[in-house]
């Protein structure tokens, strides 16, 4: 772990494999650990050099105020160019999972010499917000459900690590593999702030940054490898998301997973890393 100044923030970076393999670059979404230690470990075996990082306000990068950014949608896609280049690579194979993959998707599109392939996992062509009309939505149940929850006290590690193991299985995810996860993001924030806490855990800072205008008709001028990675079971982004994304950008390839709700799960590191790798 350590950081890179881009920018005029320092963005948390993790570091898989040897400096001089080829670079692929995980956007968290919104922290690192949306890409599980196996995928990034198997990556590095099979020769790349792979970076993962938390976003602005999120994880080890700078945090100010996570519900009140300034910054916006293109200012988290020139990070992760700059990014690129602060990490002595020409180019990287660029992945963004969640809301990470709606930077990765603007990265690709306004920074096109920084990048020479892309991976998008469980995501959507369209900003947060009202969803295109041929686009399938949040299931509205399920997300009823979840944050109508009276939400933990923030600052207890363990109540926001079983809080969010309570949620996981209506999101299709790992209650264990969930729960774990909480609490490595709760170690890792470097605030004891409750607000800073909460936005860590829910990836809040989405909410509030400007994401216009819209780049979803611009996504066949993208002219690199591109592989789309959903779960049949996300209910968040449900798998028309990854459907569409997949038919709109030239020669993409779809990959679903069926046992895959909104989380990449640890088993499917060797099915994913070799769909990466075949790119």
């Amino acid at each position: 772990m350590t950081s890179v100044r881009v920018n005029g923030v320092d963005l948390g970076v993790e570091s898989f494999g040897r400096t001089g393999d080829p670079l692929i670059l995980l956007v968290g979404g919104t922290t690192m650990l949306s890409w599980p230690d196996a995928l990034c470990e198997r990556l590095a075996s099979g020769g790349r050099r792979v970076v993962r990082y938390d976003l602005r306000d999120c994880g080890a990068s700078t945090t100010v105020d996570p519900r009140n950014p300034a910054y916006d949608l293109r200012d988290l896609a020139a990070d992760a160019a700059a990014l690129v280049g602060a990490l002595g690579a020409g180019t990287a194979h660029l992945g963004g999972i969640g809301v990470g993959g709606m930077v990765a998707q603007l990265a690709a599109l306004d920074h096109p010499e920084a990048f020479c392939a892309l991976t998008l996992v469980g995501t959507r062509p369209v900003a947060p917000g009202p969803v295109d009309e041929d686009l399938p939505d949040h299931n509205g149940e399920i997300m009823g459900a979840l944050f109508s929850r009276p939400r933990p006290d923030w600052t207890d590690r363990d109540a926001v690590a079983a809080f969010a193991a309570a949620g996981a299985d209506p999101m299709g995810n790992d209650p264990e593999q969930v729960r774990a996860t909480a609490a490595r993001i709760w170690d890792r924030t470097p605030s004891r702030d409750s607000a800073v806490h909460e936005a860590n855990q829910l990836g809040m800072v989405f909410s509030r940054i400007d994401c216009a205008p819209r780049w979803r008709e611009r996504l066949g001028d993208l002219d690199l490898p591109t592989l789309v990675v959903h779960g049949r079971a996300d209910p968040f982004f449900p798998v028309g998301n990854g459907e569409s994304l997949a038919a709109e950008i030239p020669a993409a390839r779809l990959l679903v997973l069926d046992d895959m709700g909104t989380a990449l799960r640890p088993a499917a590191a060797d099915q994913v890393s070799a769909a990466i790798f075949a790119l």
